[in-house]
């Protein structure tokens, strides 16, 4: 059920041991989809060579579904052309905007290179669905949207993000990639603001009001604590909360596939392998009947 996000440091090792008798146990990989958006070239012919050992997964990062501007057409054709080569387990991408129309530019759209929060309101919901179903029509099949982590809010929300992401779901057919590290790191810095926040408590309320049909993956990551705000770096290992939450969201959504992330300061491929594994032992523990007494 577990699998790891497969960066360019671990591609030749994974091939070569995915190819002998100690192969690792991983249900599927995950790739950032820009990143083989080329004709041709070293990079696609890497990916092909994972895609005939594992499931792969294309998570995007550049569609920049909230932006009232629209999904750039270049990068989605892009897309479209990838998942038609390899056949993807899932494309996901966020829940986010990063473009915007610049008029003092001549009408020039412009890409903030961020995955910047959008309003919880239905305006933004109209936008964020309008291109959720514009990507899948173009891709004919769903797509997963994941929660943010967000370092800053609008004030003119009218739905708590659980509501909002539910209701896109609901709307569009897609699924949603529940990000659990996200949902930690947005609560310990909302306890930094405020300390009366439980943020276990604040984090099982999120996951309880998300319903287990709409949940199609689910990410797990480290994050780093810098004493005034709190950051989703996808640096280091998963910590115990986390770890304890993602127990609670298979309790409540059953098994899900499930990826570890690490993006920054990548370990040895063991490591990964090990945080994939922990996860598989969560997930095995959950599934065992009681045994009566």
């Amino acid at each position: 059920m577990a699998g790891i996000g497969w960066r360019h440091p671990h591609y030749g090792e994974l091939l070569e041991r995915a190819a002998g008798p100690q192969r690792p146990a991983l249900d599927f990989i995950e790739v950032h989809a820009e990143n083989f958006f080329a004709e041709g070239g070293a990079a696609l012919a890497v990916l092909a060579q994972g895609r005939a050992q594992y499931p792969v997964s294309l998570h995007g990062v550049g569609l920049a579904l909230g932006s009232a501007a629209g999904v750039d057409a270049w990068h989605l054709e892009q897309l479209a052309r990838l998942v038609q080569r390899i056949e993807p387990l899932r494309v996901s991408d966020h829940a986010c905007f990063a473009r915007a129309p610049l008029g003092a530019y001549g009408g020039q759209t412009v890409h903030a290179a961020d995955l910047l929060p959008i309003p919880f309101h239905s305006e933004a919901l109209d936008v964020l669905a309008a291109n959720v179903q514009r990507v899948q029509d173009r891709l004919k099949r769903a797509i997963a949207v994941e929660n943010l982590s967000a370092y800053i809010a609008w004030n003119n929300s009218e739905m708590a993000e659980p509501e909002f992401l539910v209701a896109l779901a609901s709307r569009t057919g897609c699924g949603l990639l529940v990000d659990v590290n996200n949902i930690y790191v947005n609560a310990l810095n909302a306890r930094l603001q405020d300390a009366a926040v439980d943020p276990l408590a604040q984090c099982r309320d999120w996951l309880d009001a998300i319903p287990a049909a709409a949940v199609a993956e689910i990410h797990l990551a480290g994050h780093k604590d810098c004493g005034d705000i709190v950051i989703d770096d996808h640096g280091s290992r998963v910590i115990a909360p986390v770890w304890a939450l993602y127990r609670h969201a298979l309790a409540r959504f059953g098994p899900v596939p499930t990826l570890i992330e690490w993006d920054t300061e990548l370990p040895a491929l063991d490591v990964l392998l090990d945080e994939a594994a922990q996860a598989d032992r969560i997930a095995s523990e959950l599934a065992e009947p009681e045994v009566a007494t």
